[in-house]
């Protein structure tokens, strides 16, 4: 399994499948790990030869902060609903 970590193709594939993953069950659950996947890729490139504990510890951690920062992004949408506080019929 150590092998099949260190190879670029394999965390690009797990990319694409947690967001294909996403689309079929949105909520921004799966987004945050496949951009912690598709960023692994690049740390595959600069930091060959990681065990797989260190390679698991790092995507963990970069899918928690792109977990948070997607949630940093999409608080500050608004759905443009207005919150009525008196109704027309009220006296």
């Amino acid at each position: 399994m150590s092998e099949l970590l260190n190879l670029w193709w394999v965390w690009t594939a797990a990319a694409l499948a947690l967001a294909v993953i996403e689309v079929l069950v949105p909520g921004f659950i799966f987004l945050g790990f496949a951009i912690g996947a598709l960023v692994m890729v690049a740390v595959i490139f600069t930091l060959p030869g990681l065990g797989a504990p260190a390679l698991l510890a790092i995507f963990a951690g970069l899918s928690l902060l792109a977990w948070i920062g997607l949630r940093m992004a999409f608080r500050k949408q608004s759905s443009g609903a207005k919150i009525v506080h008196h109704d027309i019929n009220d006296t």
